[in-house]
């Protein structure tokens, strides 16, 4: 058996493939090593993953925020060890698991575009090329974080249309000052701005909504996918729900610039399913 798990902060979807070809899954509370203790994931491991796992487990295939760090990865690894001495551990970042899912073997450029944004080149193995993440504040092109810090300006600035506008603030009823407090005195501002993307997609239609977004993803393809060589002759995929719903929009873009986008995925697990059936 083998198991795979996409990890992020506030959840984990697991898939566990089985040697006669089926394919279990789970869906967990997330782990990030940053912001939560080891007994979390431990937790998780021992009530909602060890009960599906009555066949042996001989590779896992964990992908996740947080793993960057050597500390971080014996962490993880210890506490899938404690219940499967004999497997074989392989941990990798969110990025890695974009890049899997979506290009499979083949040479690609990996991109993400959720709550933040993030891309890579890939050589149908590994990663092989990063443009610096340097997060929301200083950038972070194209994700819901992104919009939302746009949207958030042009309100309280008086540069979003008049209708527009009134039905924001029917649907937002915030002061100037707790917004402010949202976004620097409350635990995940990033998501707090996301969430607006919402509305956006809400209004799509409308014209300052459709070009707010069209901006933030020109600006991503200029800054992430065209740094990358040979970028007019490879292929582009992404994941994301920013990319998912916001798809008509990433592609027109992407035309305009002369840039080949091929799959866009809400998530990724279903493409690592795929990906890793080599390893059973």
């Amino acid at each position: 058996m083998i198991i795979i798990a996409d990890s992020g902060g506030s959840k984990i979807d697991w898939r566990l493939l089985l040697k006669n070809g089926e394919v279990k899954q789970a869906h967990t509370a997330g782990f990030n090593p940053y912001y939560q203790p080891l007994g979390h994931l431990q937790t998780v491991i021992r009530d909602s993953l060890v009960p599906l796992t009555a066949e042996a487990v001989t590779k896992i295939f964990y992908y996740g925020t947080g793993v960057s760090s050597e500390k971080n990865q014996n962490l993880i690894q210890s506490a899938f060890a404690e219940h499967y001495p004999n497997a074989k551990i392989e941990i990798g970042w969110d990025l890695l698991a974009a890049a899997r899912a979506l290009c499979g073997h083949e040479r690609g450029i990996a991109c993400i575009l959720g709550t933040g944004s993030n891309s890579c080149l890939y050589d149908g193995e590994q990663i092989i090329d990063n443009v610096a993440n340097l997060g929301w504040i200083l950038a972070d092109e194209g994700s819901g974080t992104n919009l939302g810090k746009q949207i958030i300006f042009d309100y309280f600035r008086g540069n979003m249309p008049e209708k527009l506008a009134a039905q924001f603030k029917a649907r937002f009823p915030w002061s100037r000052e707790e917004v402010l407090e949202k976004v620097y005195q409350q635990e995940k501002p990033g998501a707090f701005l996301a969430s607006f993307a919402k509305f956006i997609f809400q209004h799509l239609k409308e014209p300052y909504c459709y070009q707010l977004v069209y901006k933030s993803f020109d600006e991503f393809y200029t800054n992430n996918v065209m740094k990358y060589a040979n970028y007019q002759q490879t292929k582009v995929h992404f994941t994301g729900s920013i990319a998912f719903y916001f798809s008509d929009v990433l592609r027109q873009v992407a035309n305009d610039k002369g840039i080949t986008v091929k799959n866009i995925l809400e998530g990724p697990i279903a493409g690592l399913t795929l990906y890793h059936q080599k390893d059973l």
